[in-house]
């Protein structure tokens, strides 16, 4: 699925106020983060992931794995913050970023 230009500005605003759900450690891509990533993307699909990494290229590395091993699709990343989306089949209104932030 690709994203249009206006897509992604659109969703990066709304990511803007967002604080990240998801913070990677020291311990990487354990189990339980992927747990909680499926979880994170099921209830709000788009979301906020924070990598505590001090190196740029592992940082990097990260982020594509949390996305290939997800589903999720890699809207844009600023330093240690990333922003990445997965559409729900059923979204919870009261959850999703993207319904409760529709303009």
């Amino acid at each position: 699925m690709s994203l249009s230009p206006e897509q992604r500005r659109e969703f990066r605003a709304i990511a803007h106020n967002l604080k990240p759900v998801i913070i990677v450690g020291e311990k990487g891509l354990s189990e339980g983060l992927q747990e909680e990533l499926e979880r994170a993307l099921n209830d709000h699909e788009l979301i906020k992931i924070k990598v505590a990494s001090q190196d740029r290229e592992a940082r990097q590395e990260a982020i594509q794995a949390l996305c290939e091993s997800s589903g999720a699709q890699l809207i844009q990343t600023i330093g240690k913050i990333a922003v990445i989306l997965r559409r729900a089949k059923q979204p919870n209104p009261k959850l999703s970023n993207l319904t409760r932030h529709q303009r």
